[in-house]
């Protein structure tokens, strides 16, 4: 064999090496990757169920003290929370000390202190469990009972971007009015033997309070974020107008994506893969109410979209409104850890384990069956979605890696 064509034979042969090294080295990556999708997903289910219970290894900080050191920028909360219960034991039992209105905003809420200063945003129930919530997808009081579910779904996504939730009994005359500040006190009434209160939002009115089985008041709580964790509010890409026969360019233009794929924080870093998985999310639960979201200040994209006010979900279960998943079908892409997850809670799994997850609220059972059966058949609907865009693209473009190691030091 002369020189020129072994030169040639041996270039061949060292490119068939190359290629079949980065394919296997690949494939060894992507396998190992996924195999620890796995044991996290197979970690998450023994831990699913969260016993209220007040004792915490770490007997020299507080509750508040734990929690707040869990935030970093990509989780409100770390994967292995042995102190969960603990944390929620405590809001749902420490005394109040102070009541005002809740903060700015369309829906009626309460702001506590808790006893060692903690903040918790409180959420009046106003709706049964098996109450039905006509019209818009986004009509409607919240829902308190949506923020715990949300909650619990956010742990089992694996996405632990939802501020701690869990439901609480509050007694409104014994409890709240002898901490109430004046604003809120005088927003109080009684309405034959029960006591009630309207608050202060753009959408309260003396009207439509929220009232009390007699003193009683069901509710969710919602632990504060970090003050050292300020937060920025950002415009969605895919929100809705609210007008009347105005849509936004979403809404009609199918190639919308690629105007967000070149606009900042969306053109690099992980935000476009984050409001692809909140859109998974809140089709979930039913949330066509995200206008708005927010991150972390200061964050240039970073940091992730925080998972706030979930509270117009699980409004009708018979309503799948396809729209909250224009980011996902409009842009094609997913992350292969997301998408891992959805597979894994295919066959009843997801129901399965939100039910468990739910099972030692205070409020429990936290949503009616036909809630929970809707779940299951909205996860086929988006397991769908990501398929006919693989159909059309391929799975190496729709199927995006992005793991970033997470530090709680």
């Amino acid at each position: 064999m002369k020189l020129k064509q072994r030169v040639v034979l041996l270039a061949i042969l060292l490119v068939i090496f190359i290629f079949t090294k980065v394919f296997l080295i690949d494939n060894l990556d992507t396998s190992a990757a996924n195999r620890e999708d796995q044991r996290t997903f197979q970690r998450m289910l023994s831990g699913l169920r969260v016993a209220l219970d007040p004792r915490l290894e770490h007997t020299l900080q507080s509750p508040w003290e734990i929690a707040a050191q869990w935030v970093v920028p990509r989780e409100v909360y770390p994967e292995d929370t042995p102190e969960l219960g603990a944390v929620m034991h405590a809001m749902t039992t420490k005394k109040i000390i102070k009541a005002d209105v809740g903060y700015k905003g369309t829906q009626l809420k309460a702001l506590l202190i808790l006893e060692g200063g903690q903040k918790v945003v409180f959420k009046p129930k106003r709706y049964a469990r098996d109450y039905i919530v006509e019209g818009e997808p986004y009509a409607g009081y919240d829902r308190h009972n949506a923020e715990v579910a949300a909650f619990h779904l956010d742990r089992i996504l694996g996405f632990r971007r939802a501020p701690l939730v869990v439901g609480r009994f509050v007694n409104l005359r014994t409890e709240i009015k002898p901490v109430a500040t004046e604003q809120l006190l005088g927003t109080f009434m009684t309405l034959g033997n029960n006591t009630c209160f309207y608050g202060k939002c753009y959408y309260c009115r003396e009207t439509e309070p929220a009232c009390a089985d007699g003193d009683i008041m069901e509710g969710s709580v919602t632990l504060w974020l970090p003050d050292v964790w300020p937060l920025q509010k950002h415009r969605h890409p895919w929100g809705r107008t609210y007008r009347e026969g105005k849509l936004a360019r979403w809404e009609y233009d199918e190639s919308y994506c690629d105007a967000v794929k070149k606009t900042s924080p969306y053109d690099s870093g992980p935000r476009l893969l984050d409001i692809i998985d909140t859109a998974i999310f809140d089709y979930l639960i039913g949330n066509a109410d995200r206008h708005h979201y927010e991150s972390f200040q200061d964050d240039e994209g970073a940091s992730m979209l925080i998972l706030l006010d979930n509270a117009k979900s699980f409004g009708n279960p018979a309503l799948d409104e396809r729209s909250i998943l224009a980011p996902l079908y409009q842009c094609c892409i997913i992350r292969v850890s997301t998408w891992n997850r959805l597979n894994y809670l295919k066959n009843g799994v997801l129901k399965s384990a939100l039910k468990t997850a739910m099972s030692h609220d205070p409020i429990s059972p936290v949503l009616s069956d036909p809630h929970l059966d809707a779940l299951d058949q909205r996860l086929l609907s988006i397991l769908a979605t990501v398929k006919q865009c693989t159909d059309q693209f391929g799975p190496d473009v729709v199927l995006v890696e992005d793991r970033m190691t997470l530090s709680h030091l």
